[in-house]
């Protein structure tokens, strides 16, 4: 029999907040996190906004040492799951460290490092590279570290599926849980690449928003939508076995009861025209799930603001709940944290828990404009009440990445 999986801790780095209160707070209160950018001069680039990490200090969780030798996607993967273990209450009873692992993503992993060395390369030479580039710099350094960091020597992946790899994560450790491989699994995910490469890149793109309207830069849905703000940061979240979790008396935020994943098979950006991907993800979640389509009361919606991707997930959430859809509440709440790319999933699910747990639907802010192709509710303005049992959040990335979490509302009684 599968086992069931609960959420026991969680912690956050974000634009809005870097504690799990604060971080919840500014969500539920439709608090923006973005702003222009100062961590590099911006003089000549066409984009101005970004939402970025504010008054992070690496050494509440790292030595000064360690620090200079780990990309800031690093010490916000170490950062926030520290702070969900901390939160579930670990330090007081770890488990069994075989039975305890780490699946974490990253879209992009330790581009800053990338950068400085490639400058160092060209101005100095081959001698003058830090011997530490390649591990400040790859991808699976995040799920090393935290398994350093927290004796975790258990299942321990690196997963990359673009901005969908939080999710992509967590569904991962639910799968890892249910078929009794861990008890306890860490996962979540992280980015840290508000740099120059990354900005003039994603604006050669034209993906990203080149206006400098704070309020008017990211607004998913909204008919003048026109392209996606970059965000930074970290999500963790410990994910546990029931049994375990119950066995030593630990908090409970809720459950992962779903997931779903597929692949457009379409174009390396453009999400597939008919929104097949998106639509076939949803449904696999909620079978996953054991649900009904109309026992959803909010999803959480990838929402870019951006034309293609806001138009095609309104019409997967369409095509899954039919004339249900209407009714169902929605919101993009990128609209505060802008996009954190491969952190983006697991800050969304720790924001879905919390709406779960207390019954308040975060809003999509800044939503003036109706588009006419998105005509659902999007929660525009500010916070709802509702009393819901179940949860869904939608992540979609650059290679036809779609994936699907749902979560159920912790009760006692159905322990």
């Amino acid at each position: 029999m599968d086992k069931r999986v609960v959420v026991t801790g969680m912690g956050v780095i974000s634009p809005v907040g870097n504690t799990l209160s604060d971080f919840w707070q500014s969500i539920k209160n439709g608090k923006s996190g973005i702003g222009f950018i100062e961590s590099f001069d911006i003089t000549d680039f066409p984009i101005k906004v970004a939402a970025e990490v504010k008054d992070f200090d690496s050494q509440k969780y790292i030595g000064r040492k360690e620090a200079k030798r780990m990309d800031r996607f690093c010490q916000f993967a170490i950062a926030s799951a520290k702070d969900a273990w901390k939160d579930a209450g670990l330090d007081d009873c770890p488990p069994d460290e075989y039975r305890a692992g780490v699946i974490f993503g990253s879209g992009i992993g330790g581009l800053s490092t990338i950068e400085k060395e490639t400058n160092r390369l060209r101005d100095f030479g081959p001698r003058r590279v830090s011997p530490f580039f390649i591990p400040m710099s790859i991808i699976n350094m995040a799920a090393g570290y935290i398994a350093i960091a927290l004796n975790l020597k258990g299942h321990n992946v690196s997963v990359q599926t673009a901005c969908a790899s939080g999710n992509t994560a967590i569904g991962e450790a639910m799968c890892k849980i249910k078929a009794g491989v861990a008890d306890v699994v860490v996962a979540g995910g992280v980015e840290a690449t508000i740099t120059p490469l990354a900005v003039a890149g994603f604006a050669s793109m034209k993906a990203l928003y080149a206006g400098d309207d704070v309020e008017r830069a990211s607004i998913p849905f909204d008919a003048e939508r026109n392209g996606f703000v970059i965000g930074e940061g970290g999500a963790a979240l410990v994910i546990e076995s029931l049994e375990h979790a119950q066995n030593r008396g630990a908090k409970i935020y809720g459950e992962v009861i779903g997931y779903g994943t597929t692949a457009d098979a379409y174009h390396i950006t453009a999400p597939s025209p008919e929104a097949e991907g998106a639509t076939n993800s949803m449904r696999l979640a909620l079978q996953s799930a054991g649900i009904r389509p109309e026992e959803i009361g909010y999803i959480n919606a990838h929402g870019t603001s951006t034309a293609l991707n806001d138009r095609l997930e309104t019409i997967a959430i369409k095509k899954v709940f039919g004339d249900k859809a209407n009714n169902i509440p929605i919101s993009s709440t990128k609209s505060m944290t802008g996009h954190l790319l491969g952190a983006a999933g697991a800050a969304e699910a720790i924001i879905c828990l919390h709406a779960l747990k207390e019954g308040v639907l975060p809003p999509t802010i800044n939503y003036k404009v109706v588009d006419p192709e998105c005509d659902l509710d999007y929660i525009p303005g500010q916070f709802r009440k509702a009393d819901i049992k179940y949860a869904l959040s939608n992540s979609l990335g650059f290679g036809g990445h779609n994936v699907t979490l749902v979560f159920k509302r912790w009760e006692e009684e159905d322990a």
